[in-house]
């Protein structure tokens, strides 16, 4: 590794973006950004750019990709503006590249991390999406370009902090009986069922713990966000579905847990700031300071776990099923959810609606054998378009 490490930002306008610059801020003698990415969010962009001084900022919508070179122009920075999803890839696949934080927010994330996974790069993987869609196929890419793969999610990078250095052989050969996946079962884990038909978008993104994007937010409230951990947790942890667990954690101070044959269980335990895996990322073998403070436990006080309440949330159930069931389910559920919750978000569907435009879309339609990436994207643009259908005759 170079001595300042060259680090690709891939959507460092949302909220684990913004938190990942925090730590590169706080160590300029160790990374630099080298790349900022962003979809639509224009301004703030701009303005991390003006900050930052990377070499490339990426738009993916490309008529504002015409208008950020303008403005970089007129204001004397020398940044080289890209655009739409070969600009992605570039920046993530570059010589000069150390590490990529994988940041997109949902299937738009798929080729560009690919890209750096295929590149070889240190990919800081919080893009779930990646992997719920592609599994086997990114997987596989991982061991072939000898890529690091280390996983910022909050859960998952707690387990991989619990886990043998070597699990990677197999849980059971290593002494893991279970993985435990913790989640705080968001904004509406107390909230009686016949009300959650009228919960508002605004009601399903005010999670109690955690700042996060509205889309993230609202899979937090229907649990989907632990349905696609689940899954990732099986690819990443060479699991089977038997051996992860969801348990309901309310304080989100036990970020997940591992178990061992023994009776042994192993918790990383932290304040909920994405900040301190972002940083355990970056620096790993080394710790390197994140600016989140230290967990007092006396003001915890107490730890609460409950069993999840898959009538509650039937998300869970479906995820499972998904993972289960193989072939193209999980590109078919994330992108079936994907077209759900941006409805909702649009005030075009209930929140109770967004598990059964899922579970009908899985249960129309074919599932195909996931070989490559293009028979990943056919299966994720098929779903899209039964689910918009779908949405279409319910709003009717």
């Amino acid at each position: 590794m170079n001595s300042i490490q060259n680090i690709t930002v891939l959507g460092s306008t949302g909220s684990i973006g913004v938190s990942t610059l925090d730590v590169l801020k706080r160590h300029p003698d160790r990374y630099r950004a080298f790349a900022l990415t962003a979809n639509t969010s224009l301004e703030t962009l701009f303005a991390q750019v003006i900050e930052f001084c990377p070499r490339y900022a990426v738009m993916r919508d490309e008529p504002l990709a015409e208008q950020l070179r303008n403005r970089l122009q007129q204001a004397g920075s020398d940044t080289e503006v890209l655009a739409g999803t070969e600009g992605l890839v570039a920046v993530s696949c570059q010589q000069e590249v150390d590490q990529v934080m994988a940041a997109i927010v949902g299937a738009a994330g798929l080729l560009p991390t690919m890209a750096a996974v295929r590149a070889g790069k240190r990919v800081l993987l919080a893009n779930k999406e990646a992997l719920v869609m592609s599994g086997q196929i990114f997987m596989t890419a991982v061991k072939q370009s000898g890529a690091e793969l280390l996983p910022i999610d909050s859960e998952h990078n707690a387990i991989f902090q619990c886990m043998p250095s070597d699990y990677a052989g197999g849980l059971a050969e290593k002494g893991v009986s279970r993985i435990l996946l913790t989640g705080s079962g968001g904004p509406f884990r107390d909230l009686p069922l016949d009300q959650l038909e009228s919960v508002t978008p605004d009601q399903a993104c005010a999670h109690p713990n955690w700042s996060m994007g509205r889309k993230i937010s609202v899979d937090s409230a229907t649990m989907m966000n632990k349905g696609l951990e689940f899954i990732e947790a099986c690819w990443l942890f060479s699991a089977n579905p038997e051996q992860v667990d969801v348990v309901v954690h309310p304080q989100s101070v036990i970020h997940s847990m591992v178990q061992y044959v023994d009776g042994s269980v192993l918790a990383q335990m932290g304040n909920p700031d994405m900040r301190t895996p972002i940083a355990y990322g970056l620096g790993w073998p080394q710790r390197v300071d994140s600016g989140v403070g230290p967990l007092d436990l006396i003001k915890v006080a107490q730890l609460d776990f409950q069993a999840p309440d898959e009538v509650r949330f039937p998300c869970l159930r479906l995820a499972r099923e998904a993972m289960q069931a193989g072939r193209t389910a999980s590109v078919v559920l994330n992108a079936a959810n994907e077209e759900a919750v941006a409805a909702f978000l649009d005030g075009n569907l209930s929140f109770s609606a967004i598990p059964t435009v899922i579970e009908q879309v899985l249960e129309r339609i074919t599932l195909v054998d996931a070989v490559d990436i293009d028979t990943i994207l056919r299966a994720d643009e098929e779903a899209r378009i039964m689910a918009r259908g779908l949405l279409r005759s319910l709003n009717r």
